[in-house]
């Protein structure tokens, strides 16, 4: 009989207690955080603003009394947009695609009458003191549409109806965009639409058929570019020639990086920033700063830390709880693999320069919180592949 009874006593010490609802519900909600994203997103954030900051004391003026303060402000509002949307279940973005791409599109044609023009072009809506890039929302809504058209049950996109809907879907941000003019940012939805059509299985036949296009295209699009966007893709064929628009900042983003040696100069003592040499050294061109003065070994870290951070994205790819989850995802690892790879190319002069800013390390607002927003969705993707349940 006390064998028995012994059997029904609990398999818990006297002195513990039962762990509370919530806090179990919270350790299960953190257990499913991938943290080989989030770390690398919070460790870049630090990283850009810690520079962000560093170029403004030792440049001076508005960078040292104003720039790295807007970061941090458009950073915590940014947080606080990726936060919600882990809560968020993606697939209510499904409605709300036909109220972000066609919202983004009003904003871009507003633009082009009421924008802010600076050197040159329109690419900002100035609302309350603060300046608002309507081509980052048309990014996520072109991401988001063309998603959602490619994860219908009948579609096919090696079907011409469908391809012929990709196509209107992406052609009409990107001329709009370009029209600004703001080459770099409209192409930029080449790689995002590329990966959404490779996740959606075009065949092989279809991408040939798309570069060829692209190739034989590329003539006419070269005549129509303005006369400063040629001089920048004169600048890169022809490097040697600093009297070409462009070549001397990227000689002196050249020199920064080679002046960093393995090791760099060390945090904050950067020659070429400090003497102004750098051209948009808090944004367009941090990285040059990072090589300077964290060297090689900074500059391979920070790419490291983009490449873990990339993988991660794609294994949400592989284990996504529907079509339209990987697709989105898809989208967003075009966006941020492309926007990588020119803008620390370009700093090496290994690609023309263009306006397109380093994720989550540049100086700009808008780009900080798209990029916050699409990280956001793609955490929520990974999450719910898990049947985590709010």
């Amino acid at each position: 009989m006390g064998k028995f009874f012994s059997r029904l006593k609990p398999d818990v010490r006297q002195d513990e207690t039962p762990e509370h609802p919530v806090s179990s519900l919270l350790k299960d909600f953190a257990g499913r955080f991938d943290w080989f994203q989030i770390v690398p997103m919070f460790l870049l954030l630090t990283i850009g603003a810690l520079f962000i900051y560093g170029t403004g004391q030792q440049v001076g003026g508005i960078h040292a009394a104003l720039i790295w303060k807007k970061q941090l402000l458009f950073m915590g509002i940014g947080i606080v947009i990726w936060f919600f949307l882990i809560f968020f279940d993606y697939r209510w973005l499904i409605p709300g695609t036909f109220v972000i791409y066609p919202v983004s599109l009003v904003l871009l044609v507003a633009v082009l009458f009421f924008g802010t023009e600076l050197y040159g072009a329109k690419r900002w809506l100035s609302i309350g003191g603060f300046s608002y890039q309507p081509s980052e929302l048309a990014k996520l809504g072109v991401i988001l549409v063309v998603s959602f058209l490619l994860s219908r049950r009948k579609a096919d996109i090696n079907k011409p109806l469908w391809a012929l809907g990709v196509v209107s879907l992406t052609a009409v941000p990107f001329l709009l965009i370009y029209k600004e003019p703001d080459l770099g940012t409209a192409l930029v939805l080449l790689p995002i639409v590329g990966a959404i059509l490779f996740a959606a299985h075009l065949k092989l036949r279809w991408i040939l058929a798309l570069l060829v296009l692209l190739l034989a295209t590329a003539p006419i699009l070269y005549m129509n570019l303005k006369p400063y966007q040629k001089e920048r893709i004169e600048a890169f064929l022809h490097p040697e020639n600093l009297n070409l628009s462009g070549n001397y900042q990227v000689w002196q983003s050249k020199v920064a990086i080679g002046n960093g040696g393995f090791t760099g100069t060390g945090l904050f003592n950067g020659t070429q920033k400090e003497l102004d040499f750098i051209p948009v050294q808090s944004s367009d061109f941090i990285f040059s700063v990072i090589g300077e003065e964290l060297g090689f070994i900074g500059g391979l870290i920070i790419i490291a830390v983009f490449g873990i951070m990339l993988y991660r994205m794609a294994t949400v790819v592989r284990d996504a709880l529907d079509f339209y989850g990987a697709l989105v995802v898809s989208g967003v690892i075009g966006m941020f693999t492309f926007q990588i790879f020119e803008n620390i190319a370009m700093t090496m002069g290994i690609m023309p320069v263009t306006g397109i800013t380093l994720p989550f390390l540049s100086y700009g607002g808008s780009s900080i919180l798209s990029n916050m927003a699409a990280f956001g969705i793609v955490l929520d993707v990974g999450m719910r592949s898990k049947s985590i349940n709010f």
